[in-house]
């Protein structure tokens, strides 16, 4: 067996395990063709579906199997005004699942997610029945404190690159806990409870997803 697939399935083990103390559900798989097999487990046909803009869930082909499923799927890529993506968005708090994943979780099963408009962060606190999250074992760290920083140094300063804004991470690769008008930094939620017993359900994959 590959030596560090031995380590995440150990590791993965454990954390799923803190996952579940947490009141959650949780999975975990080796490839995202596994990690799509289980998302359609989970999600009923004829559930309505939202999501933010999770990499994750695209590129374990699970936002094309809701596209083009049995599904009543709100997808904001499929709009063109400001209007109608608000309209999306809003849906989302009476939505049977939200889709998403994280931007880093520690080991013992607290997770830490940054926003910049908070429609994502939002929807994980409050609103629709389930959040189903793909989580690739990257993302994985050792405490909440390393959830933090990865959060803010290695996953928001990627995701403000790729979305082609002006702040001090784009041009540095790190945080400088800016106040730049186009911060994506806005809002952070750290989630440690479920209070709705199995609301969160978490598919941890052994590979590289999202950042």
């Amino acid at each position: 067996m590959d030596v560090r697939k031995m380590r995440n399935a150990a590791l993965g083990k454990r954390v799923v395990a803190a996952l579940e103390s947490r009141n959650m559900e949780a999975y975990y798989v080796e490839t995202k063709e596994e990690a799509l097999k289980k998302a359609l487990e989970l999600i009923p046909k004829g559930s309505t579906i939202n999501m933010g803009g999770a990499a994750s869930v695209k590129e374990c082909g699970l936002y094309d199997a809701v596209s083009n499923g049995d599904y009543e799927f709100y997808d904001r890529d499929k709009v063109e005004t400001p209007e109608e993506k608000e309209a999306i968005a809003l849906k989302a708090f009476s939505s049977d699942y939200f889709l998403g994943s994280v931007n880093a979780m520690s080991e013992d099963g607290i997770f830490v997610n940054i926003d910049g408009n908070a429609n994502r962060v939002a929807a994980y606190a409050y609103g629709p029945k389930h959040v189903l999250l793909i989580v690739g074992m990257n993302k994985i760290v050792k405490s909440e404190e390393d959830a933090l920083h990865r959060a803010r140094n290695e996953a928001a300063p990627v995701n403000a690159q790729r979305f082609g804004i002006e702040t001090p991470c784009v041009k540095n690769g790190t945080c400088f806990d800016c106040k730049s008008p186009q911060c994506i930094c806005c809002q952070i939620l750290t989630t440690r409870f479920c209070r709705v017993k199995g609301r969160f359900q978490i598919i941890l994959v052994d590979e590289n997803l999202g950042f």
